[in-house]
């Protein structure tokens, strides 16, 4: 489950990184929003899927709620799966 994760985290990153330096730029500087819909629609499976296993993974390695939260809200920003990845999970 946690190798999942771990594809899922980068994957995730790599969607938001997409969708804020590709999709956006190509909606509103070009007038093309379709990029906007489907790497969007990509984008928020792979964040829900994230913020699922790190719920399943909470419970079945007993994460404290620091850790389990640190990791739910580094998805929000550009680069925090990253970060995560290599923080927390480099090592499992």
């Amino acid at each position: 489950m946690l190798k999942i994760f771990k594809v899922t985290a980068i994957v995730e990153g790599i969607s938001a990184l997409l969708l804020f330096f590709f999709a956006m730029p190509m909606k509103y500087i070009f007038n093309d929003p379709i990029y906007v819909k489907h790497i969007g629609m990509a984008h928020g499976v792979l964040f829900t899927a994230y913020i699922i296993l790190a719920t399943i993974l909470k419970f079945s390695e007993k994460w404290n709620f620091k850790k389990y939260f640190i990791i739910c809200i580094a998805s929000i920003p550009p680069f925090g799966t990253f970060y995560i990845e290599k923080k927390y999970l480099r090592n499992v």
